[in-house]
């Protein structure tokens, strides 16, 4: 049984989607405190998940746009990234489609904290070695399945696939940090795109919740493409570690 909704309920989930898209943008980790939320608010935790996968779908796009226009998209080797990404999507979706809430709740809300904490802690991850040269999935050991578990966490949670996208992007394939978030988008919008597909065929969406989400993270994604153009995110994993045990500590209470 889903919850009854109010207005404020929704003017929430979209104030939140715009935060939520920046910190998206900027890092990664903004389903972090979309999923949470919806959780308190009575939102079951497949559909809070699979609903969430619209409004990340169209920030996606919002935010490649912005880094294309700004000359900042790397494209010479999407291909061999998207090909695990997306395999990893399907699989991921397909766990999260299936698993019953009484596991899904907590398996989301341990991966999503766990995942915050091993970025705040190791935030040399997302450090592009000196004077590197950037690589190609083919010719870079581990890369090919490193990307098809990044593939796989994404589809199932979402939640915080950047913080694990950025460190083979920046750390392993040698894209600076500004491209390396343009990749990101890249490989969020493929994998959404197989596990929205996946979510809407086992009827996990709550449409209204998912396109108010959507007009939130669209506005966001614009924000956060300016701002990533002149910021580092070193702030933003700061604010979002707190809000992450503030929001996960929440959902648990509930």
């Amino acid at each position: 049984m889903m919850t009854d909704l109010t207005l404020w309920h929704y003017l929430a989930i979209a104030a939140l989607g715009i935060v939520a898209s920046i910190v998206n943008i900027l890092a990664g980790g903004g389903s972090n405190l979309i999923l949470p939320l919806l959780m308190i608010f009575g939102v079951p935790p497949d559909i809070a998940n699979g609903s969430n996968r619209v409004g990340i779908f169209f920030q996606s796009i919002a935010g490649i746009r912005g880094f294309k226009q700004a000359d900042k998209l790397p494209t010479a080797d999407l291909r061999g990234i998207l090909v695990p990404m997306m395999l990893g999507g399907l699989v991921g979706s397909l766990l999260a489609s299936i698993l019953p809430n009484s596991v899904l709740k907590p398996a989301l809300l341990l991966t999503m904290l766990g995942v915050a904490a091993i970025t705040f802690f190791k935030p040399g991850l997302l450090l592009t070695p000196e004077n590197a040269k950037v690589r190609k999935v083919a010719d870079t050991p581990w890369a090919w399945p490193l990307l098809f578990a990044a593939g796989i966490y994404g589809g199932f949670v979402q939640a915080g696939a950047g913080f694990l996208m950025l460190p083979l992007f920046a750390g392993l394939l040698c894209y600076d940090l500004v491209r390396a978030n343009a990749l990101k988008l890249v490989c969020t919008l493929a994998f959404t795109a197989v596990s929205l597909a996946v979510f809407i065929w086992y009827g996990k969406i709550w449409w209204l919740v998912g396109g108010v989400l959507a007009v939130g993270n669209i506005i966001g994604a614009v924000i956060g493409v300016r701002l990533a153009l002149k910021l580092s995110p070193n702030t933003m994993r700061w604010i979002l570690f707190v809000m992450t045990l503030v929001a996960v500590a929440g959902a648990l209470w509930k």
